[in-house]
């Protein structure tokens, strides 16, 4: 599958075609961490109550790891018939333009790096955040840092299926915008 656009006609007969509706994605997202919040409630065990910041840990794990998964799934898929990557910069760039188009619709809005293997991914519109509502008290912050932590997964995912071992931490300052912040790991010899 390719990273252009396809050319109407679009050929829903097609047995190559793939089509998906963006809005599918955006429920997933929207539930991915309520489903996550759930899962590690009911798995705790319940002679230990778990506070506040295993609560945290758990959840973080568990949409992590799953968008670890899309990650590496979404990279197999769309860059098989890519040249190989010849270095780190090149593999960032596409992530924030290619891939976060595929996901998110839109590239990344700024792409900043120490060119020592720190790189600072700034998207002003972040997709799952355009919808969210600000409420008086400044709690929309603190309530939206979970919905970062899949999308650190498919980043962390994706350089991973690309060969780069790195960390991914994200923010949000401001709603709609997130930061991503990527270190790279050096592999030992």
């Amino acid at each position: 599958m390719s990273f252009d656009t396809p050319l109407p006609p679009y050929n829903a007969s097609d047995p190559h075609a793939t089509f998906l509706n963006s809005s599918c994605l955006d429920f997933l997202l929207i539930e991915l961490v309520p489903m996550a919040q759930r899962l590690a409630d009911e798995l705790s065990i319940p002679s230990e109550k778990m506070d506040e910041e295993e609560r945290r840990e758990a959840v973080f794990y568990r949409l992590e790891v799953l968008g670890y998964r899309v990650g590496q799934g979404l990279v197999e898929r769309f860059s098989r018939d890519r040249q190989r990557f010849t270095d780190t910069l090149d593999v960032i760039k596409f992530l924030c333009k290619d891939l976060w188009t595929l996901v998110f619709r839109k590239q990344i809005d700024n792409l900043k790096t120490n060119h020592r293997g720190i790189y600072v991914l700034t998207d002003n519109t972040f997709r799952p955040f355009a919808r969210m509502s600000t409420e008086a008290g400044g709690q929309a912050i603190q309530r939206a840092q979970p919905f970062l932590w899949f999308p650190c997964g498919i980043i962390r995912g994706a350089l991973a299926n690309m060969g780069i071992n790195a960390t991914v931490q994200a923010e949000s300052s401001e709603l709609p915008g997130a930061t991503f912040q990527i270190k790279t790991i050096n592999a030992k010899a």
